[in-house]
């Protein structure tokens, strides 16, 4: 048996297979605070889990070098975001609940002129939408929505179903599955934690700041598989139900699952390929497809025999 539980890499490893929960501050676009960071922990590929315009603010993901393999994950998270949105008129707010109620569930956006993305309209899905407070024509709301929803879109779209207009005034992403606002980090907190170590070999603070990327797919249903499947599955292999050890939660055909070591290490991500109940033993089968390997090759041993199947 090798491998070893992730926080307990060796520092330059776990830097290597980190994620950070950053407070991204206003002014900033999200491709400048993660070029900072590239060159603050001298990295050669760091990535992010959802862009936030340069005046909001809030949780910004960061996956740094190897954990770049599972930037699509965090891109496609649900989002949770807090903002001002100032009214052209007031109006009451039994209308305004009104119109939030209607806006909630799948909705049509066609994204702003500077976006990232080909303009086309696209669905997206509302999950909630909360009135919190509203103050002449300044309201505040709470929304939680699908990855790649425009808020300031949101917000022009409820102005004119309103019939007095509206435009976005503030924002904060208190949320990107998995991570919350509460355990978010500073930049400043990352620099100091990081010269702390580089000059003083202090790992404590930085091991707190840098979170391992098994942390960013807790959201996921996960499958654990024996120490004698993981090399098979590292050079691709599908994963037969003989390699299962425990299934922690009931998962269905499709699902993107995340596949574990005993010792909580990822090892890859696969797609589900027959649906499995949590605690279920199963003795054949294909279990699963892996389309995303996280864990080099040889890190186990090989135990496997049959060519493009982990079983054992």
């Amino acid at each position: 048996m090798t491998g070893c539980r992730p926080e307990d890499r060796p520092i330059r490893l776990y830097i290597q297979k980190g994620v950070i929960n950053l407070n991204k501050p206003s002014g900033p676009t999200s491709h400048e605070v993660t070029a900072w960071i590239k060159r603050i922990l001298d990295l050669k590929k760091v990535g992010h889990g959802g862009t936030l315009d340069p005046r909001v603010t809030g949780v910004l993901p960061i996956m740094l070098e190897d954990a770049t393999k599972i930037s699509h994950i965090l891109l496609s998270s649900d989002k949770e975001y807090v903002g001002l949105m100032r009214l052209h008129k007031s109006v009451s707010e039994a209308k305004l609940l009104k119109v939030f109620s209607e806006f909630e569930g799948p909705i049509y956006q066609m994204p702003p002129l500077k976006s990232a993305v080909k303009r086309r309209r696209r669905k997206r899905m509302i999950y909630k939408m909360n009135l919190l407070e509203l103050d002449g024509k300044d309201l505040l709301f709470k929304v939680r929505c699908e990855s790649g929803t425009y808020i300031r879109v949101l917000c022009h779209e409820i102005g004119k179903s309103l019939g007095v207009g509206a435009n976005m005034y503030e924002l904060r992403r208190t949320f990107s599955n998995p991570f919350g606002e509460d355990e978010g980090v500073t930049m400043h907190d990352l620099i100091d934690s990081y010269v702390l170590w580089r000059e003083d070999g202090e790992e404590k603070y930085l091991r707190r700041n840098i979170l391992p990327m098994e942390d960013a797919l807790k959201h996921l249903p996960k499958i654990y598989i024996k120490d004698s499947a993981v090399d098979a599955i590292c050079y691709g292999a599908y994963l037969a139900a003989p390699g299962i050890l425990k299934i922690e939660k009931d998962i269905s055909v499709g699902d993107t699952v995340a596949l574990f070591t005993r010792k909580e290490e990822v090892v890859a991500l696969a797609m589900a390929k027959m649906p499995l109940k949590r605690g279920g033993s199963y003795k054949k089968g294909i279990v699963a497809d892996t389309n995303r390997v996280l864990m080099p090759p040889n890190t186990y041993p090989k135990c496997w025999k049959r060519a493009g199947v982990a079983e054992w």
